[in-house]
């Protein structure tokens, strides 16, 4: 039977609410598949939009190939990796850009099958497409309720979105954009139970753990947002918003010590979309008394954005404070 690892590489991913129309490629390598010379494209990779419930693209591909999407809206996505038809692997992927961009998600994984396998063994799982088909009246009710919240009628998403949840009480997606549009309406209650009810149908559903995580953070209730942000840090530790938001948590709690693995690791994930992070982290040393580590912070936000207005600020607390 066929095992395969998938190593996520990712980089790009910022908490911004805004933006599209960019560009997602990547380089697609797996280690240890057996290419038969022949140059069959035996890979495709599938777009699927979380929102929409469909996959919006597929794309055939070769072993150390590159792939790319273009015109992809902020919103959830899944990468699906397919060999001979049958999925492989997938990577849950979350855009939220302020501006058009392209956007970079490596693919590397190693190809395991037993002793004699070659490239024959075959995965079993079930294509993604076919676990989140709606049906037509779902799919049509799910599409107004996208386009309403793109309208910004929260009131409107609501009503529709509940009909979705009534007839197929199974759709996780459908209860977390519930949740999310009882959020933008204050209704915080129902945005809450809404996550629940998504989290107990899919319980490593990104989404729901990440936005279900920013609702207690709303809350100001750190320790419930720490416990399921932790989760999704566990399902997904190479989104750098989820690292973020966690740091952020634990902050807010005055654990700098556990706030400072995490905050870095999003710079480390996502260099330039999280720049902010070290004025964050700068903010915290300068507060600890360890002003050296404070200035080196700042220097390294200013190599990432040379025209921050209060640039010469930072310039002169470097000056003071670098470690000689």
């Amino acid at each position: 039977m066929l095992i395969v690892i998938l190593f996520l590489v990712a980089t790009g991913v910022t908490p911004a609410q805004i933006g599209g129309g960019h560009t997602l490629y990547g380089d697609f390598k797996i280690e240890g598949f057996k290419d038969d010379g022949s140059g069959a494209q035996n890979f495709h990779l599938l777009l699927f939009s979380s929102d929409l419930g469909r996959v919006l693209f597929r794309q055939p591909i070769n072993n150390n190939g590159r792939y790319r999407f273009f015109n992809v809206v902020n919103g959830a996505y899944i990468l699906i990796i397919e060999f001979e038809n049958q999925e492989i692997g997938r990577m849950d992927i979350v855009i939220g850009e302020r501006t058009k961009t392209d956007i970079r998600r490596d693919l590397n994984l190693q190809w395991r099958g037993g002793p004699d396998s070659g490239n024959e063994a075959k995965a079993g799982a079930t294509s993604v497409a076919d676990q989140y088909a709606r049906s037509p009246e779902n799919k049509s009710l799910f599409e107004r309720a996208q386009e309403a919240i793109k309208k910004d009628d929260s009131a409107q998403a609501i009503s529709l979105l509940r009909q979705v949840v009534s007839a197929d009480p199974k759709d996780f997606e459908a209860w977390t954009e519930l949740g999310t549009a009882c959020f933008k309406q204050k209704k915080i209650d129902d945005a809450e139970k809404a996550y629940a009810t998504a989290l107990e149908k899919r319980p490593a559903y990104i989404v729901a753990l990440l936005n279900l995580g920013k609702l207690r953070i709303s809350q100001k209730k750190y320790d419930a947002a720490i416990e399921v942000l932790t989760q999704a840090v566990t399902a997904q530790p190479q989104s750098a918003e989820i690292n973020y938001w966690l740091g952020e948590s634990y902050l807010q709690i005055k654990k700098g010590s556990k706030a400072v693995g995490y905050l870095n690791e999003a710079i480390r994930l996502d260099p330039t979309g999280m720049a902010e992070v070290h004025l964050r982290l700068a903010t915290l040393y300068n507060a600890a008394g360890l002003k050296d580590r404070a200035a080196a912070e700042y220097e390294q936000f200013l190599a990432k954005k040379p025209d921050y207005p209060d640039k010469k600020k930072l310039e002169q607390y470097i000056q003071e404070n670098k470690k000689k």
